[in-house]
């Protein structure tokens, strides 16, 4: 069975980091991103944190309400839909969905993360970027057909990756609902005035984090925690204390935390100093606003990153950011890799402390080991039909026009 109301307890011991942001209204800890729905106590069903979540089995043949669309509430809504009556799945604002299957099979990850895009996006507006993306997105599944479409941009908001939900939704197996309005003893009731009879709920609406073992030292508000760099507090008589992979980013998270590691451990042995208390802290609010003026305002964007500007801030700062222009003018053939292929860890391997003498080779042959684990079956390569250059094709198509006329 289901654990009853209640039973989704908040984490609040002093080992903890993380507690579950509940629909529990008796533990002062426990909050949900905006208020709890009306009637929750109410509700006779049984209801749980997304964390708490083991498997579908307990949700066989049931009504299922997941509230949320962030990654884990769109991958719950998936997988309870394989063994629910019916699964709802209820958003505030919709999200763009990406898929995790790129271009011509690639992970979407290795398309998307390059230095080129990165470069992009700085270059053109961020309407322009934004422009683009919600195209290329449309153009897999219309997302104001799918009731998904939300009112902010595409790079407002932490993206939403699933490859299955479109092949759920166009079954019928997930219906996507609005935020919810009211709970009553066996339905919920929908801001949009609908109602449903419901038998279970899910509440995938984040976290909230907090450092109790380190009362004094750091200070949290609102998942806000002021941080040099996102790893050091400013305000430490000595930087003994660093913070890792507490970040957020748009792009793989164990690169990011290995780096802030070298840095870290820099620091600590004095090979790298920290900048004076007031530099740090006007990069702690510059970072601040920056999110600020980017994200919908939301409690999931306070830790946020981009990948490659991240990683280079912190490779500046151990002196092992690649310099493309000594590259290009000294091994364009890796250059080129560095600049429009996948930026994957390597890169930060090329030069100065932690250099590694294969990073090259790893880097030249990196596209050739994401697409082995593929190739579990040997194909044979047929080569291609040479094609018709475009002016015979436009010379055919003149003549079979005159032909036409003539005959007619």
């Amino acid at each position: 069975m289901l654990p009853r109301k209640g039973s989704g307890r908040t984490r609040d011991t002093p080992n903890s980091v993380f507690q579950e942001v509940t629909p529990q209204p008796t533990t002062q800890e426990a909050k949900h991103p905006s208020s709890l729905p009306t009637g929750i106590n109410n509700f006779k069903g049984n209801y749980i944190h997304s964390r708490d979540y083991k498997d579908t089995q307990d949700f066989t043949d049931k009504r299922v309400v997941v509230i949320g669309i962030g990654n884990s509430g769109a991958d719950l809504a998936v997988e309870i839909s394989q063994t629910a009556k019916q699964v709802f799945l209820s958003t505030r604002r919709g999200a763009w969905i990406f898929n995790r299957v790129g271009p011509h099979g690639y992970p979407i990850d290795t398309i998307l993360t390059t230095r080129t895009n990165a470069f992009l996006k700085n270059l053109l507006s961020q309407s322009m970027v934004s422009n683009s993306v919600e195209k290329q997105l449309n153009a897999r599944f219309n997302h104001s057909l799918y009731g998904l479409k939300p009112k902010h941009r595409v790079l407002d908001q932490h993206p939403t990756i699933n490859d299955d939900l479109p092949n759920r939704i166009i079954s019928g197996r997930v219906l996507v609902k609005p935020n919810i309005q009211e709970f009553t003893e066996t339905s919920v009731i929908f801001e949009d005035g609908t109602r449903e009879d419901i038998d279970a709920v899910v509440f995938a609406t984040g976290y909230v984090f907090s450092f109790p073992f380190l009362e004094g030292c750091v200070k949290v508000v609102e998942n806000q925690i002021p941080l040099y760099k996102f790893v050091f507090p400013p305000d430490l008589e000595k930087p003994t204390l660093a913070f890792i992979g507490l970040i957020q980013p748009l792009g793989a998270i164990m690169p990011i935390s290995e780096l802030q590691c070298r840095w870290a451990t820099r620091i600590f042995k004095g090979l790298n100093k920290l900048p004076p208390r007031h530099c740090m802290e006007a990069d702690i609010k510059e970072k601040r606003e920056a999110i600020a003026k980017q994200y919908v305002k939301s409690r999931q964007h306070t830790i946020q990153v981009d990948y490659i500007p991240y990683m280079d801030e912190l490779a500046s700062q151990v002196g092992v950011k690649p310099n493309l222009l000594t590259l290009f003018l000294t091994d364009p053939k890796l250059a080129l890799e560095v600049a429009f292929g996948p930026c994957t860890p390597y890169q930060y391997r090329l030069r100065g402390p932690g250099k590694w003498d294969s990073a090259r080779e790893a880097i030249l042959t990196q596209r050739q080991r994401i697409i082995k684990p593929l190739q579990t079956r040997l194909m044979e390569e047929h080569p291609s039909a040479p094609t018709m250059p475009l002016f015979f094709k436009l010379v055919g198509a003149v003549a079979i026009l005159a032909i036409g006329f003539a005959y007619f």
